[in-house]
């Protein structure tokens, strides 16, 4: 095997040159982790999710994600866009993704892709709410509640914030972030405000700044449950992220509440493709 055929798709938008760039290789049952660790380094995206043969033929496919720095177990926007990319060319109104956070069901409706999140949001941590205001350039005011890491596959930090001004003006200091998330171990900083827009900050992860996180999309039920801002039964929202970057995002969350209790979360997305080559196999 000397080259692999990959494609470029924009996920969380309709749109060409907008939403969250993903990198989709197809056809990588022979690559070593080494090997995918060289090419998403190489596609230096967010994230490139590695696509092979499935373990159980009932599945579609197994995946892999990898960040610029290292493998993450689940991650949204490759989900959606991998599904897609699945289901146009096989013609397909389901899919069942082998990710290594477990199995990712998808279904597909014309354009756009839902799953529901393999793990539930659950609390792994908090941060003094003045260190993490400095460490994304903002004032104590502007932080509107706790600073709390929430788990679900990824673990991020949550930093609700008084208004999209104040999220405006957001800007990650590496280093006093990167402090913060290795003590929390967290991925990057999801910053929100009241009216479902948001950005996040992974710096220690080669990602200075995501256009889109579906991931953290998904946790993100986690803490607005505990801040009261869920009722019961179904809510659903619609999360703007990347309009700082010029990459306007749009991800579509629903979480069911039972009895006080999250019991399901689930992410909606489109995506559209970009570009298609093909690309030369690292060294093993």
């Amino acid at each position: 095997m000397t080259q692999l055929e990959f494609e470029i798709w924009d996920v969380f938008t309709d749109r060409p040159f907008a939403g969250n760039p993903l990198a989709v290789v197809t056809g990588a049952d022979d690559l070593s982790t080494a090997q995918m660790q060289t090419l998403a380094r190489q596609f230096n995206l967010s994230e490139t999710i590695f696509l092979m043969a499935p373990r159980d033929p009932a599945h579609t496919a197994r995946a892999r994600i990898f960040f610029p720095t290292a493998e993450i177990p689940f991650a949204g926007h490759p989900t959606v866009g991998a599904a897609l990319l699945l289901a146009g060319r096989d013609g397909l109104d389901r899919v069942v993704l082998e990710e290594e956070a477990g199995l990712v069901p998808v279904e597909i409706d014309g354009a756009a892709a839902t799953f529901d999140a393999p793990v539930l949001p659950a609390r792994a941590g908090a941060a003094d709410a003045a260190e993490v205001a400095e460490a994304v350039s903002l004032e104590p005011g502007d932080v509107a509640g706790p600073c709390e890491a929430w788990s679900g596959g990824p673990c991020f930090l949550f930093v609700p914030v008084a208004s999209r001004e104040a999220l405006a003006r957001a800007a990650a200091r590496e280093f006093a972030l990167t402090s913060v998330l290795r003590r929390l171990g967290a991925t990057g900083a999801y910053l929100h405000d009241p009216d479902g827009n948001a950005r996040m900050f992974a710096p220690q992860d080669g990602i200075p700044e995501d256009p889109a996180t579906g991931s953290a999309s998904a946790i993100l039920a986690g803490p607005l449950l505990a801040a009261g801002r869920l009722a019961e039964g179904v809510t659903e929202r619609t999360l703007v992220q990347g309009e700082d970057m010029g990459r306007r995002s749009e991800i579509g969350l629903a979480a069911e509440v039972r009895d006080g209790a999250l019991v399901r979360v689930r992410i909606t997305g489109r995506a559209v493709p970009v570009m298609a080559g093909r690309t030369r196999v690292p060294p093993a």
